[in-house]
């Protein structure tokens, strides 16, 4: 009896030896797992907003000239009305007002954005700050282009006006600052001719391609096919989350009076594939 006793306390120590090798062996693969996750995650040089963060060079553009819009494209604002518009989560009218063939923000009145709903596009948008108004940094000249209401082009008075990079005309606001820096003087039109194709999402919500900006800025190419970190934030790490394939192209009311003209789009199919 009593070897057998020895036996089975000897079998009972075996058997939790076993079982805390195992619990050793999971918490050290996920231990290492862990570590392996962070040191996959993106280190940045610089803080949102980094006043720290070097000015993209100013390059002078060529003369401006006005682009007609292409047989194929849908014409979003052609000087006559805001119909293909309405104010932003909305059916009521864009309170913008258009007059001599140019929509003015009515500071105030909110946000526009397009009836129709777009996925991959090219847009084609001319804006201008007016010369009366005084710029401080983002204060006074600030409005944005967005595509789903939520991956922001900035659009700012950048001519003599320093503000934080990424927050800068043709920046990804709050991740991108542009290469370099053409924008024209106050009292001078500008020009964004954009290429935007938005993320996807798979059936649990994750991100399985991200959204990337091509942004030619008066003529001047200032964003190269970049990936989006996310949706625009202001002061944060941009993020993503699940949202269809589609949505509206957004025009910001920052509360300053800027002016745009000649704004079309056209819609994209998948990229070429080599056949």
């Amino acid at each position: 009896m009593k070897n057998r006793s020895i036996q089975a306390q000897h079998s009972r120590r075996s058997q939790i030896s076993s079982q805390y090798s195992v619990i050793y062996w999971v918490v050290g693969i996920c231990i290492v797992a862990l570590g392996f996750a962070q040191s996959k995650e993106r280190v940045f040089k610089y803080a949102v907003h980094d006043m720290t963060r070097p000015q993209p060079a100013i390059v002078t553009p060529g003369p401006a000239c006005i682009s007609s819009a292409p047989s194929d494209a849908i014409v979003l604002f052609g000087g006559k009305d805001l119909s293909a518009w309405s104010k932003a989560g909305s059916d009521a009218p864009a309170g913008w007002s258009v007059k001599d063939g140019v929509a003015t923000i009515t500071a105030g009145s909110g946000n526009i954005a397009t009836r129709q709903s777009f996925g991959d596009c090219q847009v084609h948008i001319e804006w201008m700050v007016p010369v009366e108004l005084k710029c401080e940094s983002q204060h006074g000249c600030n409005s944005g282009l967005f595509f789903h209401s939520r991956y922001e082009i900035q659009i700012l008075n950048s001519s003599g006006n320093v503000t934080y990079a990424d927050g800068m005309a043709g920046s990804l606001y709050g991740q991108y600052p542009p290469m370099v820096n053409p924008c024209r003087p106050q009292g001078e039109w500008n020009t964004f001719d954009v290429v935007f194709r938005g993320p996807r999402f798979d059936a649990s919500a994750g991100i399985v391609r991200t959204a990337t900006v091509t942004l030619i800025f008066n003529g001047v190419l200032v964003q190269d096919d970049v990936e989006l970190l996310g949706a625009t934030a202001h002061g944060a790490r941009a993020t993503y989350s699940s949202h269809p394939d589609t949505g509206p192209i957004m025009l910001q009311d920052h509360g300053d009076p800027l002016k745009f003209r000649n704004i079309w789009i056209r819609p994209l199919g998948n990229p070429q594939v080599s056949e």
